[in-house]
């Protein structure tokens, strides 16, 4: 195994990556609140997490990856009450948003999506450790974590706990040991579902949850936890202090945390009303560029969203997929010809695959790898180039060369379509099949049937396959093609 060195936000450096088991890699992700469609700060840490487990997967590691969904939150309870539904119908319809989406972003799925709903059990065992060890207390039906208890409590976020709660207010009421202590199960509430508990009817409090599921599948202790970095504090430190107060054995030996999406240098905020949902994107947009676009600035710096950076995006991946059907034709047609310009190509191919290593291998620094990945597109132009102006090919050569390139657009998931010359969406049945759904649009469309002429419209355009409405009739094409 070569060696990776990450930055840990726990001791705020970088350091040489040593698994807890040889040869094995396990990681936790904190998923996503199921209330409404996707937005692009969701697919941030769900792009970055996937390149860095292909590219550990690459390397030789055996990867568990698991990511939750929160499908117990207010959020969720408030817009299921408004809507005159279940908690679970509106969990389960934006659970399958979450996955239309990162399907079409070439995300490859988790090993496990574990659901706050189906982990009662190991939460409330959490919880009656935690009391049993002194690290928590009941309350009215309540149960909060002591936080005077956990002597390392904000290591993480580095925060002082004295100037944290310095002038915070107690509520008279509400009777806490401490102002920063948190809950860890809330007592049932008039429309709100609940479970049984020994406190009572109830449900869990935020932060519990992601402690009770990553030790159940990953063990009390696991190499790596990610997230937002709006997570740092107090999500993650709050389950810091839950798991290790819990098992007495250190929780996550490396945290890793993404940065921010902004909107022109501003965070982006649905309170600000300046997010942007997935699938909106898009409809505008291939996912190969929403993609390279998302790894084009290290996950741990902000990324500003605009649409010049998206269209940029856009031409580089038309580049790339000229340089991919030029270098087949290349292929095609070369035989066995050395020559200086076939040398430089192979030295060109081999110092973009050392650049491209050390990159990733330095904290997963995707934009650095990104530009090893142009440096041979570069040397294949030049090559070819070298080759219209009556040079012979080399077939060797430009085999090694397209090896490398598919590597690294294999790790930075980009480019699926171009590598595929057996793509079923040039075929004549898929042809025929397009057909028959713009046959079935219209008619929806001439029964006046818009929201599900433009569902139609919209699912299609999440996997990339764009519909134009002309005076003659709609067509349709797919992005990037």
């Amino acid at each position: 195994m070569e060696e990776i060195r990450v930055y840990n936000t726990l001791t705020r450096e970088k350091s040489v990556f040593h698994p807890v088991t040889p040869g094995q890699v396990k990681i936790y992700v904190c998923g996503v609140t199921p209330y409404n469609h996707p937005h692009i700060g969701n697919a941030r840490p769900a792009v970055t997490w996937d390149v860095i487990r292909r590219y550990l997967q690459f390397i030789g590691y055996k990867v568990t990856l698991v990511q939750n969904f929160t499908d117990v939150d207010d959020k969720i309870i408030n817009k299921a009450n408004a809507e005159g539904v279940s908690w679970k119908t509106i969990a389960d319809r934006y659970i399958d948003a979450y996955f239309q989406v990162i399907d079409a972003l070439h995300v490859r799925r988790a090993d496990i999506y574990p659901r706050v709903s189906e982990h009662m059990e190991d939460i409330i065992h959490m919880v009656s450790t935690l009391i049993e060890k002194k690290h928590a207390y009941v309350l009215n039906g309540d149960v909060y974590y002591d936080i005077s208890t956990f002597h390392d409590y904000c290591r993480l976020s580095g925060r002082n706990v004295d100037d944290m709660l310095a002038g915070a207010r107690v509520e008279v009421n509400e009777g806490k040991r401490n102002p920063g202590d948190f809950a860890l199960w809330k007592s049932a509430k008039p429309g709100e579902p609940s479970w049984p508990s020994p406190w009572g009817e109830g449900r869990p409090g935020w932060h519990i949850e992601c402690s009770a599921m990553s030790i159940h599948y990953l063990g009390k202790t696991f190499d790596f936890h990610g997230g937002g970095s709006d997570l740092i504090f107090p999500h993650h430190e709050n389950e810091i202090a839950q798991s290790e107060g819990c098992t007495c054995q250190p929780f996550v030996h490396y945290w890793l945390h993404n940065g921010f999406i902004t909107i022109n240098q501003e965070k982006m905020s649905k309170s600000l009303n300046n997010f942007f949902l997935v699938k909106d994107v898009l409809a505008q947009y291939s996912a190969d560029a929403l993609r390279f676009f998302l790894l084009s600035t290290h996950y741990r710096s902000p990324l500003d969203f605009s649409d010049d950076r998206l269209e940029e995006a856009e031409t580089n991946m038309e580049r790339l997929r000229g340089v991919i059907e030029r270098s087949r034709m290349l292929e095609k047609s070369g035989d066995e010809q050395v020559s200086e310009e076939a040398g430089v190509l192979r030295d060109s191919a081999e110092k973009a695959m050392a650049l491209f290593h050390e990159a990733m291998d330095d904290d997963f620094n995707t934009g650095l790898a990104s530009g090893a990945l142009f440096d041979l597109a570069k040397a294949l132009n030049i090559y070819d180039a070298y080759v219209q102006n009556g040079g012979r090919a080399d077939k060797n050569s430009v085999e090694k060369a397209m090896k490398n390139l598919k590597i690294m657009t294999d790790i930075l998931g980009i480019l699926e379509h171009a590598w595929n010359t057996d793509d079923e969406t040039n075929g004549e049945d898929f042809k025929r099949l397009m057909d028959v759904v713009l046959q079935i649009r219209q008619s929806a469309r001439e029964k006046k049937q818009y929201e599900v002429a433009d569902e139609i419209r919209d699912r299609l355009g999440e996997i990339g396959i764009l519909i134009e409405d002309m005076p003659d009739g709609a067509r349709w094409k797919k992005r990037g093609f």
